[in-house]
């Protein structure tokens, strides 16, 4: 079970400062479902060569400064 919980409209947002981070990461590779957080992490593990627990908080930083251009 994924620690975080992403809607459509957020992810939008999120995909967008996750680019910007990581900029050789695609589109394509950013897909994204609702409700499917944990293949979403499991990804991005493997995209930016970091551990779990990275990912997931860089995904909530994201979240909570959903205003804030930076991750």
């Amino acid at each position: 079970m994924a620690e975080i919980t992403i809607s459509n409209k957020d992810w939008d947002r999120i995909k967008i400062k996750v680019q910007r981070k990581y900029n050789h990461i695609t589109d394509a590779q950013l897909t994204y479902t609702e409700g499917q957080e944990e293949d979403l992490i499991t990804r991005l593990m493997a995209l930016v060569n970091r551990k779990r627990e990275y990912v997931v908080f860089t995904l909530k930083k994201a979240l909570v400064n959903m205003d804030n251009n930076r991750l």
